[in-house]
């Protein structure tokens, strides 16, 4: 099984710089307001979104955060991410890779773990478990065809279990095509 190529994310990115319409879609506007609410806290010390796209999830999150960085594999997202949030920091890196440096409270995970394999699912919950252990996770997971080897339900199913002995997760939103789940620290529930 293998994850999404780079050659398949910068194909999204062909035509636009919002291949899912992040700015104008009314669906995607109360899915950004589901996970917002979704979040345990007011506010956060850092942030950290694999998988930012073209910033406008972080739109939503940037000003609940004292810092907040964003990655994404295309650069033409990163580009537009900058433009949209001006204050965040943005980074190219296609995962696995390594990732930024700070010591994040809130992980983002939001439609990103279906794009990646089996193994670097687990390896992304190791790293997790390693540099972040005390940090709250945000998934969001779509719940139809994905067109990638794995689907949303297994992919953020086989994140929870690598995480099951740090995180504890519970769903915050069930939608008929999308979920969201909040993971806390073991003993912060």
């Amino acid at each position: 099984m293998m994850g999404v190529s780079s050659e398949h994310l910068h194909g999204l990115y062909s035509d636009s710089d919002d291949p899912w319409n992040f700015r104008t879609s009314a669906y995607e506007r109360v899915k950004f307001a589901a996970t917002r609410r979704a979040l345990s806290r007011g506010r956060y010390r850092s942030a950290f979104e694999l998988g930012c796209g073209n910033g406008e999830l972080a739109k939503q999150f940037v000003d609940l955060c004292v810092r907040y960085t964003g990655m994404d594999a295309v650069n033409r997202a990163v580009d537009a991410a900058r433009e949209t949030v001006p204050s965040a920091s943005f980074v190219t890196g296609f995962y696995p890779c390594a990732l930024p440096q700070d010591d994040y409270d809130l992980l983002i995970l939001s439609e990103i773990l279906y794009f990646l394999d089996q193994c670097s699912i687990e390896r992304l919950a190791q790293e997790i478990t390693d540099r972040w252990p005390h940090a709250e996770i945000i998934c969001v997971s779509y719940l139809g065809e994905t067109g990638n080897d794995l689907q949303g339900h297994d992919a953020v199913s086989t994140f929870m279990a690598a995480m099951s002995e740090t995180h504890e997760f519970e769903r915050g939103k069930q939608a008929c095509d999308y979920r969201i789940d909040r993971g806390l620290p073991r003993g912060a529930t």
